[in-house]
């Protein structure tokens, strides 16, 4: 089908249910105005929503650790998964559509994009950002990205070793090659730009950030957690409740 795209999200075990999907499936197709593919990667397919696509969990190619694995975001680039071709965005199980997603597929085109991965502000500021990507969205070409599979087949060994390369964002970033950062305002991070400082957050409630198309929930709180408020291990990570949320993460 003509300027058809596709949508590409990973499930596997319990900490995200069905549901998780099925309302990431919704916003896609509130905020998405074009033919997509929406598939997912399960070893589970109970429960998930008419329109989400299902592709099996790919074998475990020879990692040490178990299996699934976080890296079968590479395993995913491998020319003829899931009987993807063309532009591939995708999106982590733990993200929050709040406004068009067009632009992610119009932006670069057939560049690898993906979102400059975010570190603490003090270091921001002083320019230590290293070129490391957040793999929570990023965007290649099935069917031509094979040379990012490969490169994860080569130099497997290091992939999964944390000393060499610290997250699989790390090497998915690396085995990308030359890539594009999306516009920093299209991707947010809950922790980063919706929390108030401390001991703000104590008192006020979280905001969705302006312009935001992609809110990316990175570690805790998850976005039901962070809807009905969220008490972290130290006073400065609390959250109050955002029920704002709900209103655009729903089925």
């Amino acid at each position: 089908m003509p300027g058809r795209v596709n949508i590409l999200c990973i499930k596997w075990g319990t900490r995200y249910p069905a549901n998780y999907v099925n309302f990431l499936h919704a916003g896609v197709q509130r905020h998405l105005h074009q033919p997509f593919r929406f598939v997912c990667c399960t070893e589970d397919p109970t429960g998930l929503a008419a329109g989400v696509e299902t592709v099996p969990f790919p074998a475990n190619p020879g990692l040490r650790r178990g299996w699934p694995d976080v890296l079968v975001k590479l395993l995913v680039t491998r020319d003829g998964f899931g009987g993807l071709v063309g532009p591939t965005l995708f999106l982590d199980l733990d993200v929050v559509i709040l406004g068009g997603l067009d632009d992610f597929f119009t932006y670069e085109p057939g560049k690898n994009c993906i979102i400059h991965n975010w570190v603490n502000p003090r270091k921001e500021l002083i320019g230590r950002r290293p070129a490391v990507g957040n793999s929570s969205v990023f965007r290649f070409e099935a069917g031509k990205s094979n040379y990012i599979y490969d490169t994860f087949r080569r130099e497997m060994a290091q992939a999964e070793d944390l000393s060499v390369w610290n997250t699989e964002q790390a090497f998915l970033t690396h085995a990308m090659g030359e890539v594009r950062w999306w516009p920093e305002g299209w991707t947010r991070s809950y922790k980063r730009h919706c929390r108030p400082t401390f001991p703000l957050n104590l008192l006020c409630a979280p905001k969705p950030p302006t312009n935001c198309r992609i809110l990316v929930f990175h570690g805790r709180p998850d976005p039901d957690e962070a809807i009905r408020g969220y008490r972290g291990k130290r006073l400065h990570h609390h959250l109050r409740p955002a029920p704002w949320i709900a209103r655009h993460w729903h089925a």
